[in-house]
């Protein structure tokens, strides 16, 4: 088994199957979308004609939808996965924020969070897609005035009992919606299908990938995933290696790979991300190159599927380093074209 290899062909890096934004979102089940502006090119590079406008017009139809979900972080989902994934993922995450709250001494009272939601929703009702300088004029008509860390669990709260989800895409800046406007409810699921149904998204697009790493990413405790994982039954398998039990899918991706392709790659990207076995695509004595220990990641550099270098997104021209002399920045000029052309389309 060559798990680099199979680990960007079924994360879409090498020789992408989807045209539009909305297809790789439904497919990958849930993206990191930490870094506002980074997280469309997340997308877009799993496309086969990676397309900044292509992604805002899924964004602000709806169809791909942004919120905290895992791990009290944001992620990008599918529309039709929105209703679904809050219902597995909400509880844990609900728990997860009020111990940060308690850990900040921050308390609210149910009744503060009902009026204060009340007003969210309202506000983002009237203008289709508020800012959060928006829920602050609104508060300060209701007598409210509250810091921002206070408003911003508030926030997160209304997104995690489905009341508000993202509204359009600014250059810059979150917007919010009515998620009840936004998203059509589907019909719902028991939780077991709903369970298989993620447990599917993350190996069919992560694979090779283990236990730990789906525990890690899901957020969800152990058992749930060993019952996600038996729920698939014979659709899974298991590998050896290095050690270590890598479940793949019976469909899984395994022709297409080219040597000799550099990827740029965003800060919180899926391909590291996705992963507590991090080290099958980063060297650990480069790890602190990709991320540190706080979870702040940084914009890399794959060769061939390894981690070797890192890159600056917001510049005019391209700025590489790398871990060793191997490479220069004249091999990642043709990557650093596609970006370009990717915000100019």
């Amino acid at each position: 088994m060559n798990p680099i290899s199979i680990r960007l062909l079924n994360q879409q890096l090498i020789a992408p199957q989807f045209g539009r934004p909305a297809e790789v979102v439904n497919y990958m089940g849930a993206m990191q979308a930490q870094e506002y502006r980074m997280m469309r090119w997340a997308v877009a590079m799993r496309t086969r004609k990676p397309s900044s406008k292509a992604f805002k017009k899924a964004f602000d139809k709806g169809d791909i939808v942004r919120l905290h979900l895992m791990r009290g972080t944001w992620q990008l989902v599918a529309a039709e996965d929105y209703w679904m994934m809050l219902e597995l993922c909400a509880p844990k995450a609900i728990a997860v924020t009020k111990g940060w709250m308690s850990s900040n001494k921050i308390s609210i009272s149910d009744k503060e969070l009902m009026h204060v939601g009340d007003i969210l929703a309202q506000t983002a009702a009237d203008k289709r897609s508020a800012t959060k300088e928006d829920f602050v004029e609104a508060l300060k008509e209701n007598d409210m005035t509250m810091d921002d860390h206070r408003l911003s669990y508030h926030i997160r709260m209304a997104e995690l009992t489905g009341t508000l989800c993202s509204g359009d895409l600014l250059p810059m800046k979150a917007t919010y919606a009515l998620a009840a406007d936004k998203v059509r409810r589907t019909a719902a699921m028991d939780r077991e299908e709903d369970l298989m149904r993620l447990t599917r998204k993350y190996f069919q697009s992560r694979q090779p990938a283990t236990l730990e790493d789906f525990v890690w990413w899901s957020g969800l405790n152990i058992n749930d995933c060993r019952k996600g994982i038996a729920l698939l039954g014979n659709t899974v398998h298991v590998e050896r290696w290095k050690g270590r039990e890598f479940y793949l899918t019976d469909d899984c991706r395994t022709r297409g790979f080219r040597r000799g392709r550099f990827l740029l790659i965003p800060p919180y990207d899926e391909y590291l991300i996705s992963y507590k076995s991090r080290d099958v695509v980063l060297p650990e004595e480069h790890r602190h190159r990709a991320h540190n220990n706080s979870g702040i990641f940084q914009p890399v550099i794959a060769f061939d599927g390894t981690i070797c270098g890192n890159w600056t997104p917001f510049k005019d021209d391209c700025q590489a380093t790398f871990f060793h002399d191997a490479y220069s920045k004249e091999d990642v000029r043709e990557a650093w074209k596609t970006y370009q052309l990717f915000g100019n389309t």
